[in-house]
């Protein structure tokens, strides 16, 4: 622009035009009749001048940067921690579908037997007097647990209540050899007397001494007059030995408990015993065996075998090799 006079009066006029609106704005306030106008160009113009800012200001990058940074590693600590958490949690889950599933064996087991029961968890093993195989349990006279009631688990006969507690009750493991429960087999109904031998397997005194029994029979509880200590049915074991019959009065069994009294943890009380003797029905359904495949040759008419047969029986005989034309030439 050319230095002529109209160019320094409209130099002059624009310079009084904005000291007036400077003086207007600042009278104004926050009402300002400016202030639209202000809030327009921030919006216009705010993101090109921030594009620019950060083109031409490498230090305040770096500082953004670093600022960023920080809050990236606060982010993956944060993660860090929510995944051992989630273990820990997954860990606990699995602990807690174990124990689901323990429940629900009980629970099945109870109603095969028509067992009104109340389940507890073992809170601790070890002897609650002297050295005798025990449990303690989380229920005691306040849920109804009594001495003397029967003690079981989804797999089987576990012992039963020798001392309660307002909270907690002293469970007598059936291995323990001050442990002692009639029993019943399976499938001959002749009775006899189990008692505990520690980590070795149960020992069953029958009756009857001529009694025919097998590895493989399986014995429930007899039960006791009015069901104290022990209700009928509860599955015991499975025989693994017999003694030789000597012609004694009695004979000696070597019994596997079901229950296995080293990982207990969900058992059940029995509260209430059954109306009927349950018999056999709480008893796990037996294995069937694998069918057996027969195979059946049907000799030809006349007796004679083709050729190609005959050379396929011989194969299969051991020793025994076919002569080859080479063979029979020489």
């Amino acid at each position: 622009m050319r230095d002529t006079k109209e160019s320094r009066l409209l130099l002059a006029l624009l310079v009084a035009v904005a000291f007036a609106l400077i003086t207007v704005d600042i009278r104004g306030g926050e009402e300002s009749p400016v202030d639209g106008a202000r809030r327009v160009a921030a919006t216009v113009f705010g993101p090109v001048e921030n594009s620019v800012a950060s083109a031409v200001d490498p230090i305040g990058n770096a500082i953004g940067a670093v600022r960023d940074s920080g809050e990236r590693h606060s982010r993956i600590a944060q993660l860090e921690r929510e995944n051992a958490e989630l273990k820990v949690k997954l860990g606990s889950d699995d602990r807690n579908r174990n124990r689901v599933r323990e429940l629900d064996k009980l629970l099945r087991t109870a109603g095969a037997g028509q067992y009104g029961i109340k389940a507890a968890e073992v809170v601790a093993i070890g002897a609650a007097q002297g050295f005798s195989w025990t449990v303690t349990i989380d229920a005691g006279s306040r849920d109804g647990i009594r001495r003397d009631m029967t003690v079981i688990n989804g797999d089987g006969l576990v012992g039963r209540v020798t001392t309660v507690g307002p909270s907690t009750a002293t469970v007598l493991l059936a291995n323990d050899p001050d442990f002692t429960v009639g029993t019943r087999i399976e499938r001959t109904n002749e009775l006899g007397f189990a008692t505990g031998q520690g980590e070795r397997p149960l020992s069953v005194q029958l009756l009857n001494g001529k009694a025919k029994v097998k590895p493989g029979d399986r014995l429930v509880t007899f039960g006791s007059q009015a069901d104290r200590p022990f209700v009928p049915g509860v599955p015991v074991g499975e025989v693994i030995r017999v003694d030789p019959s000597s012609g004694d009065l009695t004979r000696r069994l070597f019994v596997r408990p079901y229950a296995g009294f080293s990982r207990l943890d969900i058992v059940g009380v029995v509260v209430q015993a059954p109306r009927t003797d349950p018999r056999d029905t709480v008893l796990p359904a037996k294995p069937k065996p694998a069918p057996t495949v027969t195979v059946t040759v049907t000799p030809s008419p006349g007796g004679e075998q083709p050729q190609g047969e005959q050379d396929e029986r011989m194969n299969a005989q051991p020793g025994v090799t076919p002569r080859t034309d080479e063979q029979e030439q020489e």
